[in-house]
C-alpha cells in the first residue's frame, strides 16, 4: 500500500487501489474489535488507516465508495445475538491530535454558529473510556433493554447480560421522561482485570489480552450467568432516543444522571474555552495512570444543548 505516498504523485489508479485495500483492512480490523474482541493492531495504527482514507477521501471524492469506512461505525451485530435498531444512531467521534487541533475545533464551532468574537463557546471535558459503548432503554423508568453499538444503526441485544451490572439501576426515581434511552461505556477496572486474569491462568483458561476485550467479551456472553460472575463496571454519558427534554446544558445533563443513579465520570471539568479544553487535556492525561481503568483520549462535548443540535452531524460523527 502507497501509505506514505504524497498525493500529488498518485494517479487516480492508483488513490482507488488504496482506498479498496483501506476498505478492506479497516473493516477486517473493525470485525476482530467490535465483533471479536480480538484486535490485532493498537489504536495508532487504527487510527492512522483512518486518517490515511480521511485524507484520501477529501481529495478525491469522486473516488469514495460505497463501502467507504468514513460511512460506517463499529461493525455488523453478530448473528447469535438479537438485533436492535438504534432509534438514534450510536456515532463515532472525531479526532484531535493536537492543541491547533482542539483550536481549530473551537474556531469552526464559532463559523458554523456564526457566534460574536465576544460569545464564549463551553465544552465539557471527559476522559474517553476504553470499554464497549452501549445503550440502556427506559420505559416509564424501567429498564426494558440493552443493546451494543453495532454498527451504529444495528446493535446487539445483550439485556439480559447488562441486568447483572450492578452500575446500571433497574428502576429510575423522581422525574424520568415515558421514554429514555441512556448511553456510556462497560468497562472493566486494572485491579478487577488482574484478579479475573489470575483466576483464569489457576483453571487453564485462555487469558485476556486487556481490560477492553474483557469487558466485552464478558458483556457478550451468550449465558447472562457467565456474564454475572464478572466484574463490570458502568460510566454513563450521553442519550439516544428520548420523549422530552432532558437540560438546557451537557452539564445539566450530567447531573441529573446522577440524580437517577447512573455513574459519571468525575473526571469531567467544564471548559470555557480553547486554553481551558487544552488545560482538561493534560490534567486528565496527568492523573491517567492513577484513574484505575484505561482510557484512550478525552471527548469534548459543546455544553449547549441547542448548539449541539444546530452543530448536527458529519459523516460518522457529531460536528
Amino acid at each position: 500500500m502507497s501509505a506514505d505516498k504524497d498525493l500529488s504523485e498518485m494517479t487516480e489508479i492508483e488513490v482507488a487501489s488504496e482506498l479498496r485495500q483501506l476498505a478492506i483492512k479497516i473493516s477486517e480490523h473493525d470485525r476482530r474489535y467490535y465483533q471479536d474482541d480480538a484486535p490485532t493492531v493498537d489504536d495508532a495504527t487504527y487510527d492512522s488507516l483512518r486518517r490515511r482514507n480521511k485524507i484520501l477521501e477529501a481529495a478525491f471524492p469522486h473516488l469514495v465508495r460505497a463501502d467507504s469506512p468514513n460511512k460506517r461505525v463499529g461493525a455488523a451485530p453478530a448473528a447469535e445475538f438479537g438485533k436492535v435498531q438504534h432509534a438514534v444512531p450510536m456515532l463515532s467521534l472525531g479526532n484531535a491530535f493536537n492543541e491547533e487541533d482542539v483550536h481549530d475545533f473551537f474556531a469552526r464551532i464559532r463559523r458554523f454558529l456564526n457566534l460574536d468574537e465576544k460569545e464564549k463557546v463551553g465544552v465539557v471535558a471527559e476522559p474517553k473510556i476504553d470499554g464497549l459503548s452501549i445503550s440502556l432503554r427506559y420505559e416509564n423508568a424501567r429498564f426494558v433493554r440493552g443493546a451494543t453499538r453495532g454498527d451504529g444503526q444495528e446493535g446487539e441485544n445483550v439485556t439480559e447480560n447488562v441486568r447483572t451490572i450492578t452500575d446500571i439501576p433497574d428502576m429510575l426515581s423522581g422525574t424520568v421522561p415515558e421514554i429514555l434511552e441512556i448511553r456510556g461505556e462497560v468497562y472493566m477496572s486494572h485491579a478487577d482485570f488482574a484478579t479475573l486474569n489470575e483466576n483464569r491462568e489457576k483453571s487453564g483458561e485462555a487469558l485476556f489480552a486487556n481490560p477492553r476485550n474483557a469487558a466485552a467479551g464478558s458483556l457478550r456472553q451468550l449465558d447472562p450467568s457467565i456474564t454475572a460472575e464478572r466484574p463490570l463496571r458502568f460510566f454513563a454519558y450521553s442519550w439516544g432516543e428520548i420523549s422530552e427534554s432532558l437540560a438546557e446544558t451537557h452539564w445539566d445533563f450530567l447531573e441529573q444522571l446522577k440524580i437517577w443513579g447512573f455513574p459519571v465520570n468525575p473526571e469531567a471539568g467544564q471548559c470555557m474555552n480553547a486554553k481551558d479544553a487544552v488545560a482538561a487535556h493534560a490534567r486528565i492525561g496527568d492523573n491517567r495512570a492513577r484513574l484505575g481503568y484505561d482510557i484512550d483520549g478525552v471527548v469534548y462535548k459543546v455544553d449547549r444543548l441547542d448548539w449541539q443540535e444546530r452543530l448536527g452531524f458529519v459523516s460518522r460523527a457529531p460536528r
